[in-house]
């Protein structure tokens, strides 16, 4: 399947703030003498030590404090008049810094590969993550069979899938156009795939929901993974 799609609120449930771009070139600077030094600094402290105009540094201030990178303290006044208000790098690790999110999903699924029932265990791990998703994405009114529905399609949308309602030999199917795996799924379809499955059934387990996603048959086209809906208390 493709990677083609959008993002959307489902895919960002759980994600938390918006990713702090690295500091590099002045800001970066700027950064720097921030953990370098042992006490909170000003613009002007900070401009002295560069040879550039404070309005530059406290530019640049401000952004790394809106980024999460550096903190802001009012200092006691020493004298008549407003004190300046100065600047300290947060301890802990760059917000900014690199991610490699991909190596990590690669790690794991090759480790959730070499265990026993693997699919059982991939089915169950994206169970989890259905239900999760389901809680972050409001119900539309309507019957419980209907909200559930509608959040299995809208998550999938937003999580990339392209899903299409069909139906074939009397039943009722959600086509798979898409994944947001493409590159594991080449070497790990036997974890990714029951993950892919997992996760619909998470979804579709809300509490009064009559119907459940019973299989998904990967590939039953080559760019279509058909996934059969069936009444949840019937006999697979």
């Amino acid at each position: 399947m493709s990677a083609a799609g959008r993002r959307g609120p489902a895919a960002r449930a759980g994600s938390g703030a918006a990713r702090a771009e690295p500091a590099a070139g002045r800001r970066g600077e700027v950064l720097a003498i921030l953990r370098a030094s042992q006490a909170p600094l000003s613009a002007l402290d900070i401009a002295r030590q560069r040879h550039v105009h404070p309005n530059t540094v406290r530019f640049h201030l401000e952004a790394l404090a809106g980024s999460g990178q550096a903190g802001r303290v009012q200092a006691a006044p020493a004298s008549p008049g407003r004190p300046p208000l100065m600047f300290r790098a947060r301890p802990g690790m760059d917000p900014g810094g690199p991610r490699n999110y991909r190596l990590l999903a690669g790690i794991l699924a090759d480790g959730l590969a070499g265990r026993p029932d693997l699919a059982g265990r991939a089915a169950d791990a994206g169970r989890a993550g259905g239900w999760r998703l389901a809680g972050a994405s409001p119900a539309e009114p309507g019957t419980a069979d209907e909200d559930a529905s509608g959040r299995l399609a809208s998550i999938l949308d937003d999580l990339r899938f392209a899903p299409e309602q069909r139906s074939a030999d009397a039943s009722r199917q959600i086509g798979l156009r898409n994944s947001p795996f493409p590159d594991l799924i080449a070497g790990q379809a036997r974890v990714i795939c029951p993950v892919h499955l997992g996760l619909m059934q998470g979804v579709m387990s809300a509490p009064g929901t009559s119907e459940t996603i019973e299989r998904l048959d990967p590939f039953a086209e080559p760019d279509l993974c058909p996934a059969h809906r069936r009444p949840a208390g019937a006999a697979p």
